[in-house]
């Protein structure tokens, strides 16, 4: 078992692996995986990071694996209007449902419920199946930074 333990920066290279996962799993600090090519392993991280689509781990046998948002059930609020999504951003936000967010859209992890507040709200819903890379959160941000710990 390839055993990962620390988040090292993008630069370190071309990576030798992938190791696509969805949120849930992205934000666990212990984690037995499969690799993309089917190899097996562990994660081992300190508590409180969050794994990101790009990021690159380094296993004590020296492998680098680049981190992959696996695609996983959303919903995607699409809208022209800002001030709508804006509107549609904080209700979701008063539910502390963890967002993605761009100028144009809003995405969360698939719930028919908060689906039906958005459409009340305005907003049009749609689900998808795409990788989800939500917000870290004002508590979160340094959870995110590409920086080495070693």
């Amino acid at each position: 078992m390839i055993e990962l333990v620390a988040i090292k920066v993008n630069s370190i290279g071309k990576p030798h692996a992938y190791l696509s996962l969805p949120i849930d799993s992205r934000i666990k600090s212990r984690l037995k995986v499969t690799l993309d090519d089917g190899r097996s392993g562990g994660v081992l991280l300190p508590r409180g990071h969050i794994l990101r689509d790009g990021q690159q781990l380094l296993s004590r046998c020296g492998l680098t694996v680049e981190i992959k948002a696996a695609p996983e059930s959303v919903s995607t609020v699409y809208c022209r209007d800002p001030l709508l999504l804006s509107r549609i951003a904080y209700h979701l936000g008063n539910r502390h449902v963890p967002l993605q967010i761009t100028p144009q859209w809003l995405r969360y992890q698939h719930d028919h419920v908060l689906d039906q507040m958005v459409f009340g709200l305005g907003g049009n819903v749609k689900k998808e199946i795409k990788p989800f890379e939500p917000e870290a959160g004002a508590y979160g941000a340094a959870m995110t930074e590409h920086h080495n710990h070693s």
